[in-house]
């Protein structure tokens, strides 16, 4: 057994240094100044900026909250997950190349300037804040979830996990910015899609193949291979919460800047294009090892089932494989959440204190003081690492999204409006969740959206 976990920490220890190595060595890369820490000079080519994408959004919530959904309530969350990605690529055709050319038109360098552009600093501060709480709450969503693939494999308490990927973050995103960050989200997402490739490969064959593998599911509860969602109020609206979902990808600042670095707008399409095709391809088989997961290790149900992927690794694969599989929910885990602790540095340093906006040192700086609250966060969340991620994106969406549709539209919007229509799409979504507790039915996230579009449409109308 010990000697085992020795060649589970080697392997797993041989694919951080990596990721840390990459990141590092993309310092090589840069120019000392906020623009390019912060924007890598848009200079990034479409395929870095595809896998840097679908890593920075294909993390810890697919290897850890979605197994741990689809564990529970079988093959129906691929309708969510499908719907989900049809937003995100209707966001991809008519608002990321807006927002790629708008936002250099403007100089833009966050997602706080450009929502506020011409120095409108209620929108800038409101927009910094929006994105430091609930980013930073997602980003420790990501730690956590690091944090449960080591106590699964090891036991050891989720802290370490924490504190390890904080530190991993801080090196190499203090060293090379945005520029490490896309890097290693590239070396990451392959990783990461050959580690689910090969567990869910390994695990049907295990089940029996397909067959067997459906008819273990019948027996163990039919209500596994019910393709029909739990939709309260009916499919439609269903349909449509996920939907929204989906484009909700426009208010996530760690996400969206991806479109800001690339190196030409018309490079969009590509982009697009191959980050669909991998999200696609991922979240089928996620939910394939979620489903293999199901039949080989039963017991899970009755403890914690986001432990269902490294717990199916340990079962299937020789111990220097299971800490390749580590290594790949780790690296889901650090993509994301270096992207967002970037983006909280840049609403902290740029948006927050403008007066420090051009000190290269300071802004680095602020990236090691975001990630130390990021880690105390993480430390003290005690919540799914699902449900974390659905009301940190759901807020974010709800708040920023609609701003951003307007804005990269060159739509115009005044100061007060711009105001309240994020005030209220995170009010919106923050009392549809916590409030009324109605986020298991719709997302909070398709009200939370629609209130703040409506109080656009309202002032318009009104000339306001």
């Amino acid at each position: 057994m010990l000697q085992n976990q020795v060649a589970i920490v080697i392997s797993f220890l041989a694919f951080l240094l990596l990721f840390t190595g990459v990141g590092i060595y993309s310092a090589t890369r840069k120019q000392n100044n906020t623009a390019d820490y912060l924007l890598a000079s848009r200079n990034v080519n479409p395929w870095l900026t595809a896998l840097s994408a679908f890593a920075t959004n294909y993390s810890g919530f697919m290897f850890i909250g979605l197994i741990g959904w689809t564990y529970q309530v079988g093959i129906s969350t691929f309708w969510p997950m499908l719907i989900t990605l049809l937003g995100q690529y209707i966001a991809w055709l008519f608002v990321h190349k807006q927002l790629r050319v708008v936002s250099e038109e403007t100089g833009s360098e966050t997602i706080g300037s450009f929502l506020g552009q011409g120095g409108e600093r209620p929108i800038v501060v409101l927009s910094a804040l929006i994105t430091i709480v609930f980013v930073g709450a997602y980003a420790a969503a990501q730690l956590l979830a690091g944090g449960k693939a080591l106590f699964a494999i090891f036991g050891w308490d989720y802290a370490f996990g924490i504190v390890v990927g904080a530190v991993i973050v801080t090196v190499y995103c203090f060293a090379g910015g945005i520029r490490a960050s896309i890097w290693t989200d590239a070396v990451q997402s392959i990783l990461m899609m050959f580690a689910m490739l090969l567990l869910v490969a390994l695990g049907v064959q295990a089940s029996g193949g397909l067959d067997g593998l459906w008819t273990q599911l019948r027996e163990v509860d039919p209500k596994l291979l019910d393709p029909t969602p739990n939709a309260k109020f009916g499919f439609l609206p269903f349909v449509i919460s996920w939907l929204f979902q989906g484009l909700g990808v426009v208010g996530q600042p760690h996400i969206m800047i991806r479109a800001m670095v690339i190196n030409s707008p018309e490079k969009i399409g590509l982009t697009r294009n191959i980050y669909t095709l991998l999200a696609f391809v991922f979240t089928l088989t996620a939910i394939g090892v979620a489903l293999t997961a199901r039949i080989l290790i039963p017991d899970l149900a009755d403890i914690d089932p986001e432990l269902a992927l490294p717990q199916l690794a340990i079962k299937m694969l020789p111990a220097v494989w299971v800490g390749v599989i580590l290594a790949g929910i780790f690296s889901a885990v650090i993509s994301t959440a270096d992207s967002q602790i970037l983006s909280c540095s840049a609403a902290l340093t740029q948006d927050l204190f403008p007066q420090i906006a051009h000190s290269y040192k300071l802004v680095k700086l602020g990236t090691v003081l975001v990630t130390a609250i990021t880690m105390v966060l993480a430390l003290a969340n005690n919540q799914s690492v699902f449900a974390s991620v659905l009301a940190g994106w759901s807020a974010l969406g709800s708040g920023l999204g609609p701003l951003l549709v307007v804005r990269a539209w060159r739509q115009p919007v005044s100061v007060p409006v711009a105001v309240a229509m994020m005030a209220t799409g995170v009010a919106v979504s923050l009392i549809w969740r916590f409030g009324l507790n109605l986020s298991s039915d719709i997302l909070e996230i398709f009200p939370g959206m629609v209130a703040s579009t409506l109080v656009y449409l309202v002032a318009s109308k009104v000339k306001l």
